[in-house]
């Protein structure tokens, strides 16, 4: 009987020294006991070297040399405090390495009564790879649902939410907020001059132009068309004013080059101003009055909303 036990544990630690899962026994103070094949790949060092070492050593040997587990620390000390404090503290522990040469493993540590501990490594590398890959794409999909194809600012509906929670806290602030229907003119007429390729190449050096006049935090899209929309958030009439003229200025002082055409393009702006309760709605509404009333009086202009809340 006792013979068979041993035929059996000898098969048992030949099947553990032939697997592709690491395995690895650590004595109740921390010292590693024994270790297959797999296991001590992952540290780059023979069995020699790593058994009746303690986790600590095996762990510092792996930080000063840059090899095995990525150790995102500057101080070896205080990364091994934290650890210790999460090691033993459950009977059972999954979590998630990854080496300093790319691979992935995901790790299992077992803990006895008596405070041994068997921990197995497992290669996730391939998983890891493919839910990178999906989380690319997903953040690829995400953001073609929320950009104009075209010019690659926000689409209408990613603008009208941005502005509608930007509303809320000026709301909530009570600091001023200005909102700006920008048209480009006569874009009609480019279209049927020079063809659609033409015009949508004027959207998209519009859109350039404008997002690089703007702040970084001003937000800016697509309504429809050849039609944008901005929000500037605590902003008084005298800087929505200043920054909407700049734009004009810039945009008529611009000149394009499409398809080996040279255009001057001027735009239209209406601007509408509010503080406190408002809502994307009225401040549209406000917006596209103005801008109605700088088309038809000749153009190239900004026209504010003279029923708005003024700042």
């Amino acid at each position: 009987m006792e013979n068979s036990f041993k035929h059996h544990a000898d098969k048992l630690a030949e099947f553990a020294d032939a697997s592709r899962d690491g395995y690895a026994i650590f004595s109740a103070d921390d010292i590693l006991l024994c270790a297959n094949k797999a296991f001590l790949e992952v540290f780059y060092h023979p069995e020699a070297e790593l058994i009746g070492k303690r986790f600590a050593d095996i762990m510092r040997t792996a930080f000063r040399t840059r090899k095995g587990p990525r150790i995102d620390a500057d101080n070896i000390d205080s990364w091994l405090s934290r650890v210790q404090q999460l090691r033993r503290s459950r009977d059972f522990r999954l979590f998630e390495v990854d080496l300093v040469d790319g691979r992935w493993f995901l790790f299992s540590e077992q803990t006895l009564p008596d405070g041994e501990m068997l921990l197995q490594t497992k290669d996730i590398t391939k998983q890891k790879i493919v839910e990178q890959h999906l989380n690319e794409h997903s953040r690829k999909l995400a953001d073609l649902a929320l950009t104009d194809e075209l010019t690659q600012i926000a689409n209408r509906r990613s603008f009208v939410a941005s502005v509608q929670a930007e509303i809320t806290r000026c709301s909530r602030l009570h600091c001023g907020m200005a909102f700006f229907l920008l048209d480009i003119d006569h874009f009609k007429s480019i279209n049927d001059t020079y063809g659609h390729q033409a015009g949508d190449e004027v959207l998209r050096q519009i859109a350039r132009l404008v997002k690089s006049t703007l702040r970084e935090y001003d937000i800016f899209g697509r309504i429809g068309g050849e039609e944008f929309g901005i929000f500037l958030s605590e902003t008084t009439r005298a800087t929505a004013l200043e920054v909407a003229e700049r734009l004009r200025q810039q945009v008529a002082e611009e000149t394009l080059y499409i398809e080996g055409n040279t255009l001057g393009i001027t735009i239209s702006v209406g601007i509408a101003l509010a503080r406190d309760k408002t809502s994307f709605e009225q401040l549209y509404a406000d917006a596209d009055a103005a801008l109605y009333q700088a088309k038809h009086s000749g153009r190239n202009r900004v026209v504010v909303a003279e029923y708005c809340v003024i700042l």
